[in-house]
């Protein structure tokens, strides 16, 4: 069965989820990042690491307000995967895979049921490691950006990420002869 590789950045108020809310989420389809989702999300708590909301530009008082509900968000989100994936397996694509996928994983279960990317998620930065043979210090956003001349930038809005995540991606893969990108 063929696969769809599905760019996605989440913004959170913290490092962990269920503590800490899940509050932007942006994906595209990494080979046609024109096919995007985005959505605010109403947190869950009011727990928050001022850091984190700095870098996000994100207000926990206001996301009241505008967010989706975790429910009609992850809704939403599975939704969107399942229609730009029609016919092959979504997976999910992050770069440090690791904290955007804990997210998206807790929220998907608890808000959703089930989670349509599966149990496993794709790690741009480990795959540069493996492409490159580099440390992992050298898995930095900026020194992937540079090492394959990437024309986009990492902003921390996350579909904007997502979308620079998705270059990074290709990038790669092109430059390790992946054959068949969907």
């Amino acid at each position: 069965m063929s696969e769809t590789f599905i760019s996605v950045d989440v913004e959170a108020s913290g490092p962990i989820p269920g503590e800490y809310s899940l509050l932007s989420i942006g994906a595209c389809a990494a080979y046609e990042p024109s096919r995007a989702f985005a959505c605010l999300v109403k947190p869950i708590s009011t727990n928050a690491d001022p850091k984190a909301l700095e870098v996000t530009g994100l207000q926990l008082k206001e996301l009241m307000v505008t967010g989706l509900t975790p429910e009609a968000a992850m809704e939403a989100f599975a939704k969107w995967v399942e229609e730009v994936s029609v016919g092959s397996v979504p997976v999910f694509v992050g770069l440090n895979a690791a904290f955007d996928w804990s997210f998206v994983n807790y929220y998907f279960h608890k808000f959703y049921g089930r989670n349509p990317f599966g149990f496993a998620a794709l790690d741009i930065k480990s795959l540069f490691m493996g492409a490159q043979g580099c440390s992992w210090r050298d898995t930095r956003s900026s020194k992937i950006k540079r090492t394959l001349s990437a024309t986009s930038e990492g902003t921390h809005d996350a579909l904007e990420d997502a979308q620079y995540q998705a270059e990074l991606f290709r990038l790669i893969r092109t430059g390790i002869g992946a054959l068949d990108p969907v």
